[in-house]
């Protein structure tokens, strides 16, 4: 059986910035509400910290500064993805070097590649690094598909230890859990699919609604991991409107406005991504406010 590295929710934070970088005052408070709200691990640097319009520099920063203010009291995931199979070495080396608990490393996007090629990438950042790598499969936004049979290929590989599986796809989520089983944990990678994929085997959720809801989030998926399937089935159905409006539009654009909403000073999303429209913030809000009194 593969290492765990966190069973529950793991949140996928988001990255506050102003016009001169990052804001680490208000970020360090979304990290001590998660820890508070009992989350069970930090994901940094991912899809909606916004890694994508980040400078190494910033990345690297804020990976070392989420270690230090974590302080080992839940487990740190650093993603460290790139299309450039160098890249992602030279992140996960220095990603490691600074005390991470784990990488995401997400699939080659824009310049793509072949199941061998696939094969061979995380292969050759594998070999760089002694701490677990979770993929990250998103073909939503990468173009890049990993299929069942290439997870059965790099879960043989010892500290590829799990895959967050955002493909939308149950009957893709059953086979690899299938052809897998222990050698490969599985994390939902979408907020809408908790439920069903713990019920295929699934260990938690790298979740975006967490950076609002993170204590009903944890419980969501301990509470099926406990055996109480119909508490946790009302949950994630009760999140239903909440999730849709999350992602009315391209995450972390509704997400940063949610945080907003909420209090804190997070601004807007770097260009190219927008502000969200005020049609759909019209819409969160509600959504927000009748989240509440239902909780």
């Amino acid at each position: 059986m593969k290492k765990i590295l966190f069973k529950g929710c793991g949140t996928a934070i988001a990255t506050p910035f102003t016009k001169d970088g990052i804001n680490y005052e208000e970020y360090k408070k979304l990290v001590e509400f998660q820890i508070s709200e009992k989350v069970d691990a930090i994901i940094v640097c991912g899809t909606t910290g916004e890694s994508a319009t980040m400078t190494t520099e910033e990345k690297k920063n804020l990976i070392k500064y989420t270690v230090s203010i974590v302080n080992s009291r839940i487990p740190v995931i650093a993603g460290t993805g790139s299309n450039n199979t160098k890249t992602a070495i030279e992140m996960s080396k220095y990603a490691q070097s600074v005390g991470v608990d784990g990488l995401l490393i997400v699939t080659p996007y824009y310049n793509k590649t072949t199941n061998e090629g696939l094969i061979a990438h995380y292969s050759a950042i594998a070999k760089e690094v002694d701490i677990p790598i979770i993929l990250y499969n998103v073909p939503s936004r990468t173009g890049v598909n990993i299929t069942p049979e290439v997870c059965l290929e790099l879960s043989k590989i010892p500290n590829i230890v799990a895959i967050k599986e955002a493909s939308g796809n149950i009957s893709q989520v059953a086979k690899i859990a299938s052809l897998c089983g222990n050698n490969l944990n599985i994390y939902s990678g979408n907020d809408d699919q908790i439920i069903p994929i713990l019920s295929l085997g699934g260990i938690g959720v790298i979740s975006v609604l967490s950076n609002i809801e993170p204590k009903y989030t944890h419980n969501m998926v301990w509470d099926f991991l406990n055996g109480n399937i119909e508490k946790a089935k009302k949950a994630q159905l009760n999140a239903t409107n909440l999730i849709e409006c999350l992602f009315s539009e391209v995450n972390p654009i509704p997400i940063k406005t949610a945080l907003n909403i909420k209090g804190y000073d997070f601004g807007i999303p770097r260009l190219p991504l927008v502000e969200l429209s005020s049609k759909n913030k019209e819409k969160l809000l509600n959504s927000m406010e009748n989240f509440s009194k239902m909780c």
